[in-house]
C-alpha cells in the first residue's frame, strides 16, 4: 500500500490541460486534467424549431426529458433523451381561449410529467399536462404574510413529491414561496441572513430617524434558482458576490444543511482575481443535483462549472467564457443527463452536451462507489486518478476514507495527511492509536513508571545538591530558571547581586529560535496548518530576532528619557530571561502534539497562552526592578515602547524606500549619460 502511495505522489501530471485546474489545500490553483469535454453544440435550426432566442431556463427529468424555457419565443421546448424534439409549446387552450405565455423564465416537470411554467411577464404559474395541456393557473396570492407594495413575479420553481410547489420571485428577499397541493400560499421558507458590518450597525444606532432612512437597509439577498433532489431536499443559489454560502442545500423546513468540509466552502473560484477583466468570486445562476451526493453549480461571470461532493470538497471544474466549443458566452441554466452535462447559454441560444473524460468518469466513480459503500472499488478509482493528477488531494481523502472503512488504519492517516484532511486523519490516529495501546500495554505501563521514578530520583538529587549548597556555584546558571518562579527575587539578583549574563540570554534566545524552528516543522499534523513550501528557518530569526533588538533598543531610548536606571545589557537580560518559558514549554509541547487527536488539542494550544501570559508577566516584573519602576509607569513604559517600535519601523521603512528610489534614480540617471555619450 505504501509502494503505491509513493507511486501516486511521484506520477507526473502531464494529462493536465492548459484550462483545468483544481485548488489546494493552501489556496493554490494546481493544474488538472479536463474531466469533461464538449461533445455536440445544438442550435434551434439544427432541431427545425427555429432559433432559441434568450432562453432562460432548463430542466431535465429522472427519464432524460430536456424542458426549455425559450424565453425570448415565448414557448416551451421539450427535448426526448436523444436531442430530438418532443413538443413545442407555444399556446394552450384556457377556458376554451387560446392562452400564450409572456416570457416564461422557468419551467419543472414533477414525476408524472406535469409541466409547470414560471409565466413570468404575465406573473403566473401555468401548469400543464404531459401532452401541454391546461391543468389550472396559479396568480399572486394574498396574505398576510406578504408585505406592502411586493409584485409577485415569478422567474423559477420545483415541485416535491407531495405536491408542494416552491417558487422564487424576483425581488423577493423573504425568501422561498411555498404553495401547497391545491395551489395555497403557505409562506416563505429558507430566507437569507442579513448581512451587515459592525461599523454600519453602529452609524444606524447612533444616527437620526431622517439620516437611517437615506441609508441603505439591511435586507436579506434573494434567492436566484432552484433545484430539488429525490428525497426533497432544495439546492439554491444566491445573487451574492464574494459569499461564503453562495449554495444551499434547504431541507423541507426551510434549514440550509449543506455539509463544507472541504478546503474551502463551495464557492467556486477562491483567492480571486482581484484584478483582470473579472475580479472577485465567482457568481451562481444554477446548481443541479447529481448522484453520490455530489452536485454542480453554473458560474456566470466566468462561465465555469463547478462539482462538488457531499462534504463540499471541490472534484473538478469545467468550461469558461469565449466563442469556441465548450465555451459559453451568458451561460444560464444547467443539467444532468446520466453522466452528460448540459448547459444553456441565453446569449449564444444553444445547448451545449458535455461528456466525461476517463478522468472526470474515474472521480464519478471513485465518488459514487464510495457513496455506496464499495470501498475496495472506489480506492481502484482514486488511485486511477492519481496516475493522471498526483496533484488532486481530494484523491488522497478518498482513499484514506476507504481505507479506514476496511480498518486500515495506519495507512489511512498516511493518505489523509498527503490530502490535509485532519478531521479524518484524527479519526484514524485516534483507532490507531488504541490499537497499540492494546498492543503494548505493559510495555506503556512500565515506560510510564520507569519515567515517573527518573524524575522522582532527579528532583531528589536536586534537593540533595541545593541543601549542600551546590548551585551557590553556578548562580548565573540557575538565575533564569528561579526567575521563572520567582521573578521578583530573580530580576533583583539579576540587576543588584549581578547574577545576570548576557551570554545566558543570548544563549535562551539561540535555544528559543532553534525550539520554534522544531516546532514548525515537527508539530503533530493535526495541530500543524504550516505550509511546508513556506518554512524557513531564516524567517525565524527574522521574527524573533529582530522583535527583541527592536523592543531593548526602544525600551532603552524611551527609559533613558524617563528617569530608568536600567541599563541597556540589563534591558536584554530582562527581556531574554522572560523568554524562558517558550523555552521550557515548547518542547514537550511539540511532543504532546505528535501523540493527541483533534478533540485533545485544546490542552496544546493552553500551553501556548500560558507561555505568552507568563512571558508578559515576567517581562512586566523585569522591566520594573530594573528601571525601579512603579507598576503604572511599568505599564505605560511598555505600550510607549510598542509606540516607539512602531515609529522605528515606519522610519526604517521609509528610509529603505527612499535609498531604493535614489538608487534607481541614479541607475537611469547613469543609463542616460551612457546613451547619449555613444
Amino acid at each position: 500500500m505504501l509502494v503505491m502511495l509513493m507511486l501516486g505522489v511521484c506520477a507526473p501530471a502531464s494529462a493536465a490541460s492548459s484550462d483545468g485546474y483544481n485548488y489546494s489545500y493552501w489556496g493554490e490553483a494546481v493544474p488538472a486534467p479536463d474531466p469533461y469535454r464538449a461533445a455536440e453544440v445544438i442550435y434551434g435550426p439544427d432541431l427545425n424549431i427555429g432559433p432559441l432566442v434568450s432562453p432562460q431556463d432548463m430542466y431535465i427529468s429522472s427519464a432524460g426529458l430536456i424542458y426549455i424555457a425559450d424565453t425570448g419565443n415565448n414557448r416551451i421546448v421539450v427535448l426526448d433523451k436523444n436531442l430530438g424534439v418532443e413538443r413545442v409549446i407555444a399556446a394552450f387552450d384556457h377556458a376554451g381561449k387560446q392562452d400564450t405565455f409572456n416570457q416564461p423564465e422557468g419551467v419543472f416537470a414533477d414525476a408524472k410529467g406535469h409541466l409547470f411554467v414560471a409565466d413570468t411577464q404575465n406573473r403566473r404559474i401555468i401548469e400543464l399536462t404531459a401532452k401541454g395541456e391546461f391543468v389550472r393557473e396559479i396568480n399572486e396570492p394574498k396574505s398576510t404574510l406578504i408585505r406592502q407594495g411586493f409584485q409577485f413575479t415569478p422567474i423559477k420553481l420545483v415541485v416535491d413529491k407531495a405536491e408542494r410547489l416552491y417558487l422564487i420571485s424576483r425581488g423577493s428577499y423573504e425568501g422561498i414561496m411555498e404553495f401547497d397541493s391545491d395551489g395555497v400560499f403557505s409562506g416563505f421558507i429558507g430566507t437569507n441572513r442579513v448581512k451587515f458590518s459592525p461599523m454600519d450597525l453602529f452609524w444606524k444606532r447612533i444616527s437620526t430617524k431622517k439620516q437611517r432612512d437615506q441609508m441603505e437597509q439591511f435586507i436579506p439577498l434573494e434567492f436566484n434558482n432552484i433545484a430539488i433532489d429525490n428525497d426533497g431536499f432544495m439546492y439554491t443559489t444566491t445573487v451574492e458576490e464574494n459569499s461564503n454560502s453562495p449554495i444551499k442545500k434547504l431541507n423541507p423546513s426551510g434549514v440550509d444543511i449543506l455539509r463544507s468540509k472541504g478546503y474551502f466552502p463551495p464557492k467556486g473560484d477562491i483567492g480571486t482575481l482581484e484584478v483582470g477583466s473579472f475580479p472577485g468570486s465567482s457568481i451562481f445562476v444554477d446548481v443541479t443535483q447529481d448522484v453520490g451526493g455530489m452536485y454542480s453549480a453554473l458560474d456566470s461571470k466566468r462561465g465555469r462549472v463547478f462539482t462538488y461532493d457531499k462534504d463540499g470538497n471541490l472534484l473538478y471544474m469545467f468550461g469558461g467564457l469565449g466563442a469556441e466549443q465548450g465555451k459559453f458566452r451568458t451561460p444560464s441554466a444547467i443539467g444532468l443527463q446520466g453522466d452528460r452535462v448540459i448547459v444553456l447559454d441565453k446569449d449564444n441560444n444553444r445547448l451545449t452536451v458535455f461528456e466525461p473524460t476517463r478522468y472526470g468518469s474515474l472521480i464519478r466513480d471513485a465518488v459514487t462507489s464510495l457513496y455506496n459503500g464499495k470501498v475496495e472499488q472506489s480506492t481502484s478509482a482514486w488511485q486511477q486518478v492519481l496516475k493522471l493528477n498526483s496533484n488532486f488531494e481530494v484523491a488522497y481523502i478518498g482513499i484514506g476514507k476507504s481505507l479506514l472503512k476496511q480498518g486500515a488504519n495506519k495507512e489511512a492517516m498516511a493518505y489523509f495527511e498527503l490530502g490535509n484532511n485532519r478531521e479524518n486523519y484524527s479519526e484514524a490516529f485516534k483507532r490507531y492509536r488504541k490499537e497499540i495501546v492494546m498492543d503494548r500495554f505493559g510495555s506503556i505501563v512500565l515506560s510510564i513508571a520507569a519515567a515517573i521514578g527518573i524524575i522522582i530520583a532527579i528532583v531528589k538529587l536536586a534537593r540533595r545538591r541545593a541543601a549542600s549548597g551546590y548551585y551557590k556555584e553556578v548562580g548565573p546558571l540557575k538565575n533564569p530558571f528561579y526567575t521563572m518562579l520567582h521573578p521578583f527575587n530573580g530580576f533583583w539578583e539579576m540587576k543588584f547581586e549581578k547574577q545576570g549574563r548576557v551570554k545566558i540570554a543570548a544563549v535562551i534566545l539561540f535555544l528559543l529560535v532553534l525550539l520554534t524552528i522544531v516546532k514548525r516543522q515537527y508539530s503533530g499534523f493535526v495541530v500543524n496548518f504550516n505550509n511546508p513550501a513556506d518554512l524557513n528557518s531564516i524567517n525565524e530569526l527574522k521574527y524573533i530576532l529582530l522583535p527583541f533588538l527592536l523592543w531593548c533598543v526602544a525600551n532603552w531610548s524611551l527609559t533613558t528619557l524617563m528617569d530608568g536606571e536600567g541599563k541597556f545589557k540589563e534591558i536584554i537580560m530582562a527581556t531574554g530571561y522572560s523568554l524562558m518559558p517558550f523555552v521550557i514549554l515548547y518542547l514537550p509541547q511539540t511532543l504532546y502534539s505528535r501523540v493527541i487527536t483533534a478533540d485533545e488539542s485544546s490542552f496544546y494550544y493552553l500551553l501556548d497562552t500560558v507561555a505568552i501570559v507568563w512571558f508578559i508577566a515576567l517581562l512586566f516584573v523585569g522591566t520594573m526592578t530594573i528601571h525601579q519602576y512603579s507598576a503604572g509607569k511599568t505599564v505605560l513604559t511598555m505600550l510607549l515602547t510598542l509606540v516607539v517600535i512602531g515609529i522605528m519601523l515606519f522610519l526604517g521603512v521609509l528610509f529603505f524606500s527612499m535609498l531604493q528610489q535614489m538608487i534607481s534614480f541614479i541607475m537611469s540617471l547613469y543609463h542616460e549619460l551612457s546613451f547619449r555619450g555613444r
